[in-house]
């Protein structure tokens, strides 16, 4: 038995258990970098509010409430000043002026006017 040659192999032995003990260390980081990637990829785009536009908010306190059939939003408010943090100073119903964060508005589209009405006809009028 030679011990120069036991020592290299166990050295040997040693750098392989080193290299098995990093794989899984460089497995977790690419499998973090990829779900990082596909996260990324489907998150929504930032909602941009403009001074003026009404929104709705969601009303969070609704979530233990009963009722499903009943609307987490409500609204419409006027959005007074956007802030760059995301944050949206809104005006409501009675003037009063409040805060909130960005995330929980969406916008509200306004339906259409009572006073134009088209006159729609299904069946061709008899002459």
């Amino acid at each position: 038995m030679d011990l120069e040659e036991a020592g290299e192999n166990r050295l040997v032995q040693l750098n392989e258990l080193d290299e098995l003990r990093l794989d899984p260390y460089e497995n977790s980081f690419s499998y973090k970098e990829k779900t990082k990637c596909w996260h990324d990829a489907r998150l929504r785009e930032r909602k941009e509010f403009e001074p003026g536009q009404k929104v709705f908010l969601y009303n969070s306190r609704f979530k233990f409430l009963p009722g499903k059939l009943r609307s987490r939003w409500s609204g419409p408010f006027i959005v007074k000043q956007v802030f760059p943090a995301g944050r949206v100073e809104l005006i409501g119903k009675d003037g009063e002026h409040f805060k909130v964060n960005g995330h929980w508005l969406k916008l509200y589209y306004e339906g259409f006017n009572e006073t134009e009405k088209e006159d729609l006809t299904f069946y061709p009028e008899e002459t």
